[in-house]
């Protein structure tokens, strides 16, 4: 058993060849061998956001304050709230982040594939964040 005890690790700001805007990521669980899931508390100030990326193995969202926005490739920007959990398949094209006027904090699971857990693409747009076709 361990334990990690909140706050005992340090905060990261999102590096901003990954994200559009403040953003926090907090490390909550490393995948030690044989494991292949991590986790991490990530934080988006209002209009904040990923570039688009693709997860081998997919990832779970847990929505635990705010309220957000996700997309997948070729859907309609969806808003979440908390409580919501968002699923993405393997290899699945999408971004995520924070509503234009709201904060928003999500717990993300993805699990590494031969030592890659995310492949990071394009920054999402503007019209793309509002919904608009480019």
């Amino acid at each position: 058993m361990e334990i990690k005890r909140a706050g005992s690790r340090p905060s990261v700001k999102g590096p901003a060849d990954w994200f559009t805007g403040t953003v926090r990521i907090d490390g909550l669980f490393d995948a030690n061998a044989p494991a292949r899931a991590a986790g991490a508390a990530v934080t988006f100030e209002p209009g904040a956001r990923t570039a688009w990326h693709t997860h081998p193995l997919g990832q779970t969202l847990i929505v635990t304050f705010g309220r957000g926005l996700v997309q997948r490739e070729g859907g309609a920007v969806e808003e979440i709230r908390p409580g919501d959990v968002v699923s993405f398949a393997p290899e699945e094209k999408h971004w995520h982040g924070a509503a234009p006027d709201t904060a928003m904090q999500h717990v993300a699971i993805q699990e590494a594939l031969d030592g890659r857990a995310v492949e990071w693409l394009e920054q999402v747009t503007e019209r793309q964040y509002r919904g608009e076709r480019e």
